[in-house]
């Protein structure tokens, strides 16, 4: 067994009781409702906006306090008036010092010394408090002083005042949790909102083709077939049956395009030549002329000139015709997440989007007891962030640097159209802030855990504050990684439109009338990820790979046989119920307690004597069974389940498997011992899924003369039942039915299959033709 590599963790969901909403602190300043689910964290700002009348070209100006020191940019263009337009944070509660200096150096490119020009010193006492939506503060010139404190030339515009997270600047500021950090990586310390590009899908019908021109006059039965090419995506059709220079296809190739349409679609017809593909010609379309599809309907087809184009590229000739039917359908809903934790379910094209249904709030407070990441000045130290994606908007809050203890106090609101919908949390170790240049881009931030939220097992309007243990499935077991305080609020604008989703289909019209094949929209959903890392990771900072694939669950449709099992048993959770009555009624059948049979039985003769009560009875037993459910109803929202999903009872072996690499990069052998087990739980699979097909042939061979028979037998028994329905009672017929089954074993020769059971299993079905 693997054991969790955190000894005996606690993986349960704990509620905590933050201070959240009260502006608690030094000052008593209150939040703003806009930020009632974090708690107030003050902080000491400093805008430094530009300088002039400097003695020198070159120069930077140092924010210090104490023993944090925060520094501007170097100008571009050196000058004595220079623009620095910087915001510097200071966590108020961990300040060591009463008075803020602001310094203004010059740097000497020759030995790179640096010098003072003169500074300005502010009171901590007499600092303003700013709380929002207050307005700005007016930054205003102050004049610089010597290290005596007599007047200099030179001036230095800036503002300075205490404020909280709620300030706008708060999110592009320097701040002193991060002092550490220098030059260019300052940029991968801030929190950022990102919204992904509007995604659709390209639609192209594939028809015929005509007058195709070979590249070599003795083909006489080419194999053509068609390559198209949006990007860097390639999706190829099959080879046309009508082996000719005039192919027919009737067949759609799939691709995700993305707003705002700036590339163009390259269709290619390649004839297959032995094992190579010999490109007979091209053409372009643009996707901005592309005719957009909202609702279901017939586009017209267009004809398109193919052209080959010589090697040199200089010269182009005609080399057949294509006739296409492309369109961009707004129509469906681009799957980029899993369907299962999807956080949105509308379509392309805004046209077709309804109103939303509330606001969703999320205060990312604090996180405890982190396990180190990494190695810095050879002790163990971890660098955390938090990522929350819903429907288009990615948050990031701010990289706190160096604990294992991060307080982020940070809160963001989502627009909801759906309450099925899920909030997908994760928290990362940043890699990229020691390092030189853009190559720090390419490290991969270190999962720390992912928490999701289903938005419908949420009370509206009230305030979920919970401890979630992070999690992470790692070769060597499940391992807590700690944990993470969240503020979650779902509140409806709309009580009547929301209970109205829940009638509506959850994919947009398009998904019913038009559907996609299982293959089609794996493809697309791989597509889609592909274009939201290259559009996220264009952002400053970047939202990398790893980060935005552990988001979306890429790879969760490869093999697992953990995920296998744990799934088994939720099928097999889900039929105990079922089990559980039927043993309950076999107990009836057999009388194992005579004063629950009989009572049944007066039970069952009033349902069929009072049918009307009977349902009336039900339906205020369900009632009463629902309130008094009420009570017990789950407290907290759901989250991760170690055991049920088997991941603190998986082997070793299971394990490595999992986190094996697609394709495998494993030995011979290790591959065959894995290939032999598929083979065996494959070989169980098989023979379920073959008396799942008996069962159903039987069923429809009743009626074949299959067996002339058997259906001979059956006809006669649903000849005989007419009549007796006919004559006698229904109401009689019932209850002799009924008392049959339940009758006393007295009356039973012996315990052997009834005769329905008989003449079922002997049906016959079509596993006799199997070879």
């Amino acid at each position: 067994m693997a054991g969790n590599g955190n000894g005996n963790g606690d993986f349960s969901l704990k509620e905590t009781s933050p201070k959240i909403g009260n502006g608690g602190g030094n000052g008593g300043e209150k939040l703003t409702s806009s930020f009632d689910l974090v708690e107030a964290m003050h902080f000491l700002y400093a805008r430094i906006v530009r300088a002039r009348d400097l003695p020198v070209n070159d120069s930077f100006v140092e924010v210090k306090i104490g023993s944090y020191k925060g520094r501007t940019k170097q100008s571009l263009n050196p000058n004595p008036n220079p623009e620095f337009h910087e915001v510097f944070a200071f966590t108020k509660t961990r300040l060591q010092g009463n008075i803020l200096e602001v310094i203004v150096r010059k740097r000497d490119g020759s030995n790179n010394d640096e010098e003072i020009i003169g500074k300005c010193k502010f009171d901590l006492a007499e600092i303003p408090t700013r709380v929002p939506p207050d307005s700005p503060l007016a930054p205003q010139w102050y004049r610089l002083e010597d290290r005596n404190g007599i007047k200099i030339n030179g001036e230095v515009m800036l503002s300075v005042w205490i404020g909280t997270q709620a300030d706008e600047v708060f999110p592009e500021a320097w701040h002193s949790d991060s002092a550490t950090v220098t030059g260019e990586n300052v940029v991968n310390t801030r929190s950022k909102v990102y919204l992904s590009p509007r995604l659709w899908y390209l639609r192209v019908n594939l028809i015929e083709a005509q007058d195709l021109v070979p590249l070599h006059q003795n083909r006489t039965n080419p194999e053509i077939l068609i390559k198209g090419f949006l990007g860097n995506v390639v999706v190829r059709s099959r080879i046309s049956q009508s082996k000719s220079l005039n192919p027919v296809w009737n067949e759609d190739m799939m691709f995700v395009a993305v707003e705002p349409f700036e590339d163009s679609l390259v269709i290619t017809v390649e004839d297959k030549v032995g094992q190579r593909e010999e490109c007979l010609g091209r053409c372009e379309i643009k996707l901005s002329q592309v005719e957009r599809r909202v609702l279901p309907g017939p586009l017209p087809a267009l004809w398109y000139n193919v052209e080959h184009i010589s090697e040199a590229g200089a010269t182009k000739r005609f080399a057949g015709r294509i006739h296409l039917r492309v369109s961009l359908d707004g129509g469906y809903h681009v799957l980029d997440e899993s369907i299962q934790y999807s956080s949105d379910y509308r379509a392309s094209a805004k046209l077709l989007w309804t109103p939303a249904i509330g606001v969703l709030e999320l205060g990312v407070l604090n996180a405890t007891g982190l396990l180190p990441m990494k190695s810095r000045d050879s002790r163990g130290t971890t660098d955390a962030y938090c990522v929350a994606k819903y429907g288009a908007k990615w948050v990031r809050t701010r990289t706190i640097v160096d604990t294992f203890n991060p307080k982020w106090n940070e809160q963001y609101t989502w627009e909801v159209y759906d309450p099925y919908t899920v909030i997908t949390i994760g928290v990362f170790d940043n890699l990229n802030l020691f390092g030189a240049g853009n190559e720090n881009r390419l490290i991969k931030d270190s999962r720390i855990g992912k928490i999701r939220i289903r938005l419908s097992t949420l009370v509206t309007s009230k305030i979920y504050t919970h401890s979630y243990p992070l999690m992470v499935l790692k070769p060597e077991g499940v391992k807590k990684m700690g944990e993470i305080q969240l503020a979650v609020r779902f509140t409806t604008t709309s009580m009547i439109d929301m209970l109205q989703k829940y009638t509506e289909p959850l994919l947009p019209q398009m998904h019913y009338v038009s559907p996609l094949s299982v293959y089609q929209l794996e493809s697309l959903r791989h597509q889609a990820t592909h274009i939201l890392c290259l559009k996220l990771g264009r952002n400053e900072p970047a939202l990398g790979r790893d980060v935005v694939e552990y988001m979306l669950d890429v790879g969760s449709n490869i093999w697992s046989l953990r995920r296998g099992r744990a799934n088994f048993e939720r099928l097999i959770a889900f039929f105990d119920g079922w089990i559980d009555a039927w043993r309950w009624f076999d107990g009836i059948c057999k009388w194992e307690t005579p004063v629950t049979t009989v009572l049944i039985h007066i039970v069952f003769l009033f349902a069929v004597f009072f049918p009307k009560h009977c349902v009336f009875s039900l339906l205020l037993y369900c009632i009463v069974f629902g309130l008094y459910r009420f009570g017990l109803r789950p407290k907290h929202p759901p989250h991760m389940d170690v055991k049920l999903s088997k991941a603190d009872s998986a082997s070793a072996d299971e394990l490595e498997e999992e986190f094996d690499t697609f394709p495998s990069a494993k030995s011979g052998d290790v591959l065959k011992k894995r290939y032999d087990r598929l083979r065996g739980i494959a070989g169980r699979m098989m023979i379920v899924l073959g008396d799942l097909a008996t069962q159903g042939e039987r069923v429809k061979s009743l009626l074949s003369w299959r067996d002339p028979r058997a259906t001979s037998l059956f006809l006669t028994f649903c000849f005989v039942s007419c009549g007796v329905i006919c004559l006698v009672s229904m109401k009689l017929l019932l209850t002799f039915l009924g008392f049959y089954v339940m009758r006393h074993p007295r009356v039973r020769v012996f315990d052997i299959p009834s005769i329905p059971q008989n003449f079922f299993r002997r049906l016959p079905s079509r596993a006799d033709s199997i070879l």
